[in-house]
């Protein structure tokens, strides 16, 4: 597709510059500005092509001097001849000129030939500077994929580390109904399986719905529940200003298992609120909880630090993360544009 742009943009270019040229030295004869214009015009567009595709390769991309001077040469060597046999041949409207005193000239072959050497140089220097600025462009480009392949591949590798994070935490907690023999336990084997089910499948895009993620989160915290023999509060306050907001996948988790991790709450009055709203394009995303040392989970994970880095590739400078704490209390704070 960018190749078939470049030879378009090349082609509307001639033509307009062939154009151009005809319409500013139209003279009395159509047939003689047609000569003139067409004709050297599409053998100098020959020569432009000729040392932009074999002889700049070796000039600009190997540095390979002599044997580009040598091209060069005898390029402009038969480009000359091409072009005075040219001459010759229409001799009354190419050679023939009037001086300041109207007297009817002839070019000498040696004056032609000057004047051939110095269009055929002009076209070659014009040839060399399209060349470098295409090619530090193609460059640019390439630089730019590799840098965007290289994101991509780490984005995709700390999303991975998303799933045995999660399920390591998860399978503890299971281990821990099946170790007291709790009639809690296939419920959160039937919970992680829905979990997973959406971490497998429908995570694998760049984006989700930020529904499905909000869903995703309810289905942890009914997990976590399941773990405690005495009630767990959780207060889930969601408000979104339309659907169809979409966000990367498996990013506010790592904010949920941070509450979870420091303490969960059996105190009615102390639960952990979970705050979620979308205004004028924008999430905010709050989580706070009092610190309970007796429920805390020691584990140490890499969700908060995965996060960081995750915001910094997918979001740059769209987002924002405020985590307070205290010996009593933690808080963590996104605020994202969508």
């Amino acid at each position: 597709m960018l190749k078939n742009k470049a030879a378009l943009a090349h082609v509307l270019v001639w033509t307009t510059l062939i154009v151009v040229l005809y319409l500013v030295n139209a003279r009395e004869s159509a047939k003689d500005t047609a000569i003139i214009i067409l004709l050297y015009g599409i053998l100098n567009i020959g020569i432009f092509y000729i040392h932009y595709f074999f002889i700049n390769p070796h000039l600009i991309g190997n540095s390979n001097y002599w044997r580009a001077a040598l091209y060069m040469a005898g390029v402009l060597v038969v480009s000359i001849a091409v072009k005075y046999g040219v001459a010759l041949y229409f001799e009354d409207v190419i050679l023939q000129y009037r001086d300041d005193e109207n007297r009817e000239k002839v070019l000498t072959p040696v004056q032609y030939a000057v004047a051939a050497l110095i269009t055929g140089l002009f076209f070659m220097l014009l040839s060399t500077a399209v060349y470098v600025i295409s090619s530090n462009v193609r460059h640019r480009e390439h630089r730019k994929n590799l840098e965007n392949e290289k994101l991509m591949a780490e984005l995709a590798f700390l999303k991975s580390q998303i799933n045995p994070h999660f399920l390591f935490n998860s399978l503890n907690n299971i281990y821990s109904l099946a170790y007291q023999k709790s009639e809690k336990t296939p419920e959160a084997v039937l919970k992680l399986s829905e979990i997973m089910r959406y971490m497998l499948y429908e995570s694998n895009e760049d984006t989700v719905l930020l529904d499905e993620e909000i869903n995703y989160l309810k289905n942890y915290i009914e997990l976590q529940k399941l773990r405690f023999k005495e009630r767990v509060f959780v207060d889930l306050y969601v408000d979104i200003d339309k659907t169809g907001h979409r966000v990367m996948p498996l990013l506010l988790i790592s904010f949920l298992e941070n509450a979870f991790k420091h303490g969960v709450s059996t105190d009615a009055g102390k639960p952990i609120r979970i705050d979620i709203r979308v205004e004028n394009g924008r999430l905010h995303f709050k989580a706070e909880n009092a610190k309970n040392q007796l429920n805390k989970d020691q584990t140490k994970g890499v969700g908060l630090a995965n996060l960081r880095r995750r915001l910094q590739l997918g979001y740059p400078d769209r987002h924002s993360i405020n985590i307070i704490e205290s010996e009593t209390y933690y808080s963590s704070e996104l605020f994202l544009y969508l």
